[in-house]
This record gives structure tokens, C-alpha cells and sequence, in this order.
């Protein structure tokens, strides 16, 4: 970009190319050249680029109604997403509040968890309890519980206390020779002398991302993992409110990433696939439990923005979801997932830097060390995960890559998360383009016609 932009970027010394168009899986920039969107952005781009039931639905919903203040209206659109939602959903996850985003959503999710509380007459219960190496999103009370070390640093005084117990990250914390149960136990015992040192009556809900996203890369939980932890929030009379903006609404292979985990939050927080992209939206989803406590008690929710349950956002997520129902392609984002992680096991099965693969369905992270037998990290100084980006971008491949992995600090990774639309050819592709643009940013040769 060769003009002076006004425009107070995300590194304001970068300068961006301009994106122009999107077909698909690429993404086109102004000279023509085209990248596969290998991450969606932040696992946004569900559907990819220009999918025309989704451009048709937000044209035909703009024609007929673009806006409506919630406090005067509903509409056709965001009642029939919310009927969506509520039919797919675990269990009693029966109420849907609609916002602009994963951060707003989450957000609602704090609030209305403390709003509880206050209405049954339980209002010594303030605090939260999350993972270390979170991310719940940027806002002031999300950036309160998530664990991301660099992104708190700067706005510590201003953040609300929140406290903070292990992650279940196997590849770095499960010891040599503890069994997954145990492991999976340590955590829960974890967790529950958290609440029992804060005081069983003071916290309100424990947090966590259901498959760890961009902080940690892709770390899904092991087997079994979810349901101990239900079991001490269950105990304490704590709520679980499960953070899926990245890896739900499909990314995983399933509508909610959690019911993989057969476990059934109090709280569920979705965005980023939730509309592709096409339109800002998110979504916070509660039980019948907590929705009942307001409406029996003070009947309405302290809490409200001006976009939350945009017509034109709820028109175009309703024509995603529809399209990703209708297409099977949550049977698809499977299959493609697995031949993701197999493709790229073969590939770096001897790579040096490569420590890590893992993931579930089209959410796939590669951890990159600087020794693969005692997976000592890179130096943070080498900046290797931004190489990564740069090399990638450069052979038309876009990933979404970050340091600080293993404690905000050290560690890098790649994230992958390419659209449910993908086949089996734009697999191999993405990992065809990757490996060498690995290979660069590590400084590792691969032999010759390799």
C-alpha cells in the first residue's frame, strides 16, 4: 500500500495489501494474486468467499428491513435463528441474546451469570475462575478472566480479579507415566481447591474454551475432561460457561463443540462461524435455569447494546447455518479434518521443529519447537511464528499463527482452519503450501525433491 492511510491499523508500522475480492476458499488482493484463506481470518470464513445463498439472503434482508431497535421490535430473522439455535443446541440451552461479536458475547455471558446469582438471592457470589492460556476476547471483563499473559499486561489495573487454574494441555503439562484419567483428575481436583481457597459460596462460574483457540492453538480437551469438571462446578453450585467463538458452530465437526464432550454448559458463547463472516454477529445462549431466575425475579436483563440482534446479521447467519445444515457439511468439516491431520503428520513426521499436531475437525494447530525429542521452545526473540505468516503469505497461504503458546511468552504455533467447503484436493494444497513455508521460517532444509 503506497498511499497514507488514515486508518489506526492493528500495527500501524505494517504495511497491508488490499483485499479486493474473494471466490471460495482465496482471498484476492490488488495486484490479482490469490490466497487460500487456510484460517478464515481468525476461523471466521466458514463458508469461504461470496457464497451467494448467504450475498442473496442479506440483499433480500436489507430490502425489506435492515434494522429494528430491540427495545421496540423483534424480527422474522433473528426469531427464526434463535428457534435454530435453541433446536440444535445441548439440553435446556433454550434462550439466545444476540450480539455484534465473541467479545460482547462473552461479555453477556459474565454479566447474566452475576445477574443470576443476584436474583436467587445468592449475591456474594463475584467471582470467576478460568485457564490459564485463555482467550475470551478484548473487552475489559473478557480480558479479566481470559489467562492470554500479553495481552492483560498492559490493563492490569483496570481489570476485575479473576483467578486462574491449569489448562488440560497434555502435550506440555500431562506427566510421563499419568494415565489421561489421571491427568484429567489432577485438573478437576485442580479446579475444585481453586473454588474451596476463594470460598465455595463466592464463585459464580468457571470459564473455559471447549478446544483452547488461538492463545494455545487448538488444544482440545482430553476424553472425560469436561464431564469432571461439570461434576465439582455441579458440587459447588458454580455455572460452566463454555467459550466456542472459535471452535463452535461447526469448526470442530459438530454444531457445539461440547457435544462432543457430552457435557451440557449453564452458559454457551458462540460467534465467528455463527456468520461467517459475512455480517458481525455472536450470540451468548443460556438454560431454561438461568433464564427463569430473571424472568420470575426482576423479569428483564440489566444489560443491552444497540446492534444486538441486527436483522440484517441474524438474515445472514440464519443463511449459513442453513446452508451448513442443508449441504452436510459438519460431515464434511470431519472428514477433512482428519485427512488435515493425517496429511500433516506425514509431512513433518521427521521435521525437527515440529512438535505437535492436534485438534478437532477443520481446527488443526501445529506446535513448533526448537527440539522435537525435549520439546524445548524456540527462542521468543526469533519471532518464528510471524516468519511462518510472512512465508506462508508470500507462497499464497493464509494461517494465523502466535507466540506465548505454552505461557505467554515462549512458544509458537500455527493455527489452521479453512472452510467447511473444502475438498480433499484444497487440503492437500494447504499442507503442500505450509510445509515449506515451515520449513523457511525454522531454517530447516528438506532433503532435495522433498
Amino acid at each position: 500500500m503506497d498511499h497514507m492511510t488514515h486508518i489506526f491499523h492493528r500495527n500501524p508500522r505494517q504495511s497491508l495489501p488490499v483485499a479486493v475480492g474473494g471466490e471460495g476458499i482465496e482471498l484476492i488482493d490488488q495486484s490479482g494474486k490469490r490466497y487460500i484463506d487456510a484460517c478464515g481470518g481468525a476461523a471466521v470464513s466458514c463458508l469461504g468467499h461470496g457464497h451467494p445463498r448467504v450475498v442473496n439472503a442479506i440483499k433480500a434482508q436489507v430490502d425489506t428491513l435492515a434494522y429494528a431497535h430491540t427495545s421496540f421490535f423483534t424480527t422474522a430473522a433473528a426469531e427464526e435463528l434463535a428457534s435454530m439455535l435453541a433446536a440444535s443446541a445441548p439440553g435446556s440451552l433454550n434462550h439466545v441474546y444476540f450480539v455484534s461479536g465473541g467479545s460482547e458475547a462473552v461479555e453477556a455471558g459474565l454479566k447474566l451469570a452475576r445477574q443470576y446469582y443476584v436474583e436467587i438471592g445468592q449475591a456474594q457470589r463475584r467471582f470467576f475462575i478460568a485457564r490459564r492460556q485463555s482467550y475470551h476476547g478484548n473487552t475489559l471483563a473478557a480480558l479479566s478472566i481470559g489467562g492470554n499473559a500479553w495481552r492483560r499486561e498492559a490493563f492490569l489495573p483496570l481489570l476485575i480479579p479473576a483467578h486462574h487454574v491449569a489448562p488440560c494441555y497434555a502435550y506440555r503439562d500431562q506427566l510421563a507415566g499419568e494415565s489421561d484419567a489421571q491427568y484429567v483428575q489432577r485438573l478437576a481436583d485442580e479446579l475444585e481447591q481453586k473454588i474451596l481457597e476463594i470460598g465455595s459460596d463466592k464463585v459464580a462460574t468457571f470459564v473455559a474454551e471447549t478446544v483452547v483457540g488461538a492463545t494455545a492453538g487448538a488444544v482440545p480437551p482430553l476424553a472425560d475432561y469436561f464431564r469432571k469438571i461439570r461434576a465439582v462446578c455441579d458440587k459447588y453450585g458454580v455455572l460452566l460457561m463454555l467459550d466456542e467463538v472459535m471452535s463452535g458452530m461447526g469448526r470442530t465437526g459438530y454444531l457445539f463443540a461440547c457435544e462432543e464432550d457430552r457435557v451440557e454448559p449453564d452458559i454457551v458463547i458462540i460467534a465467528k462461524g455463527l456468520g461467517a463472516g459475512y455480517q458481525p454477529i455472536g450470540a451468548m445462549i443460556c438454560s431454561d435455569k438461568i433464564f427463569n431466575a430473571v424472568v420470575e425475579g426482576s423479569g428483564f436483563f440489566q444489560h443491552g447494546h444497540t446492534y444486538i440482534g441486527h436483522a440484517t446479521a441474524c438474515a445472514a447467519a440464519l443463511a449459513v447455518q442453513t446452508v451448513i445444515q442443508e449441504e452436510n457439511l459438519l460431515a464434511n468439516v470431519r472428514q477433512r479434518g482428519e485427512q488435515l491431520q493425517q496429511r500433516l503428520r506425514e509431512v513433518f513426521a521427521e521435521h525437527p521443529h515440529v512438535g505437535d499436531i492436534r485438534g478437532r475437525g477443520l481446527f488443526v494447530g501445529v506446535e513448533l519447537v526448537a527440539d522435537r525429542a525435549s520439546k524445548q521452545p524456540l527462542a521468543p526473540a526469533q519471532r518464528t511464528h510471524a516468519k511462518v505468516k510472512a512465508e506462508a503469505m508470500a507462497r499464497g497461504l493464509l494461517v494465523y499463527p502466535m507466540g506465548g503458546t505454552i505461557d505467554g511468552r515462549q512458544g509458537d504455533h500455527v493455527l489452521l482452519a479453512p472452510p467447511f467447503i473444502c475438498n480433499a484436493i484444497d487440503i492437500d494444497e494447504i499442507v503442500h503450501r505450509l510445509a515449506p513455508a515451515i520449513d523457511a521460517a525454522t531454517g530447516y532444509a528438506t532433503a532435495p525433491g522433498s
